[in-house]
C-alpha cells in the first residue's frame, strides 16, 4: 500500500510501498508536478525498479522544463537502493527535514 499526495507549496508525501503495483498511481499523481519538487520520503518503506524508474521519468519530464526533482528523508534501506542503483547521483538526497 502506497500514499502520495500534496504537502505543502512544492512538497510530495509518499508514505508505504512503491512497488510495480503502486507505481501506475505514483506515475499519475507525479505527472500533475511542474517545476522543483521535493519529494519527501521520510515515511516510504521500500522502493523497487519500477518506483525508481517512475523517479527518474518525473526527473527527466521536469529536468526538460528546467525544473527538478529532489528527495528527502530517506531512510536507510531505501537510500541503500539509490546508492546500489548509482541513483544517488542522478538526485538531489537532503536529509530529514
Amino acid at each position: 500500500m502506497m500514499t502520495i499526495e500534496a504537502a505543502g507549496e512544492g512538497v510530495v508525501a509518499v508514505a508505504g510501498r512503491l512497488d510495480a503495483a503502486q507505481a501506475p498511481a505514483a506515475e499519475v499523481f507525479l505527472n500533475g508536478v511542474q517545476g522543483t519538487v521535493t519529494l519527501d520520503a521520510s515515511r516510504l518503506d521500500y522502493i523497487s525498479s519500477a518506483g525508481l524508474g517512475v523517479l527518474l521519468k518525473t526527473q527527466k519530464r521536469l529536468a526538460g522544463s528546467g525544473g527538478k526533482l529532489r528527495l528527502r528523508g530517506l531512510s536507510k534501506p531505501v537510500r541503500d537502493v539509490f546508492a546500489y542503483s548509482g541513483f544517488d547521483q542522478i538526485f538531489e538526497i537532503e536529509p530529514a527535514a
